[in-house]
């Protein structure tokens, strides 16, 4: 899967089947509280099924969380959608990206694979 595949595929899965997601405001100078609600806005990606995603498609997208060529913007929305599936495959790559991450999706990362093992549970 590319990137550009990858937002095909996200455009055509949320097409009338997102989800409610809570949103706010955060109000705060504190960098861990900023990133913080970066991470729980970034909930709008998921869509109706994605913790049942098969597990190739997982696999593609682990592909493109690992390359360096793919874009932060992307990334993010992987790092939401692999917190949310429950499988040790997601995990798996949540756990392998946490060890070196991209410096500017730290914290992402850590939440991601946070509520991951949290859905694995």
């Amino acid at each position: 899967m590319t990137e550009s595949e990858f937002w095909l595929f996200l455009e055509l899965s949320r097409a009338g089947r997102q989800i409610p997601v809570v949103s706010g405001y955060v109000d705060s100078n504190d960098e861990s509280v900023q990133k913080a609600g970066k991470y729980i806005g970034g909930h709008s990606v998921l869509f109706k099924g994605h913790d049942k995603l098969p597990i190739n498609v997982i696999h593609d997208m682990g592909g493109l969380l690992l390359a360096r060529q793919t874009s932060h913007k992307a990334k993010e929305a992987i790092l939401i959608i692999l917190a949310h599936h429950p499988t040790v495959e997601a995990l798996d790559i949540l756990k392998r990206y946490n060890q070196n991450p991209d410096p500017a999706l730290k914290y992402m990362a850590y939440f991601a694979l946070d509520e991951c093992l949290m859905w694995n549970e």
